[in-house]
């Protein structure tokens, strides 16, 4: 038997606002359900391990982080803006409530040497859609190499978020100006 829908949102949402501003082994499970107000018991049907846990509130997180990347790619005016957007995204998502002081992945990442299963997966999903997106974007953009752009992108919002971190009230202007000098050495015809 399964959980009610109201139920797992409950789970995530407590997942979420304690594994990823406290971290993930320095919460414990009962941290977790007692801020969702659930019985182990009940959290077992829906999640066989506090790593289950952490892995399903990783994916959620990346689903409402493409829904607004999306919404920023969506009102770029051009495919090199478009490509850009993904910092236009990052302030946008940190802006909204449940946003994070910082990434969540990278966070997660750094906990763990040799991640679980459902941990690695979960974070490997998110570099891969990273870089998939980048890729295409970086392809209607015009670039040479999209695959090379795409990788340099990742390294700069990667270091980005790191920065936030470092100064909560950081912005992303330096790692912009980096990508659009990435971008338009990338786009630029020999």
């Amino acid at each position: 038997m399964g959980l009610r829908t109201s139920t797992t949102a409950k789970l995530l949402d407590a997942a979420d606002e304690l594994f990823f501003t406290q971290g993930v082994a320095a919460t414990p499970i009962d941290a977790v359900l007692d801020r969702a107000g659930v019985s182990a018991a009940t959290m077992y049907r829906g999640f066989s391990s506090k790593d289950a846990l952490v892995a399903a509130a990783l994916e959620r997180r990346h689903a409402h982080w493409l829904r607004t990347w999306d919404d920023a790619i969506a009102a770029a005016p051009t495919p090199r803006t478009a490509l850009l957007s993904v910092f236009d995204a990052l302030d946008a998502f940190r802006a909204r409530p449940e946003g994070a002081r910082w990434c969540a992945f990278l966070g997660t990442a750094a906990e763990y040497a040799d991640p679980p299963a459902a941990v690695a997966d979960a974070l490997r999903h998110e570099t891969e859609s990273y870089l998939e997106r980048l890729r295409a974007l970086s392809r209607a953009a015009g670039a040479r190499d999209p695959e090379t752009l795409a990788g340099r992108l990742l390294l700069v919002v990667s270091g980005d978020l790191a920065m936030r971190l470092r100064d909560p009230g950081a912005t992303s202007r330096t790692a912009r100006d980096i990508s659009e000098a990435l971008v338009d050495a990338a786009t630029q015809r020999t």
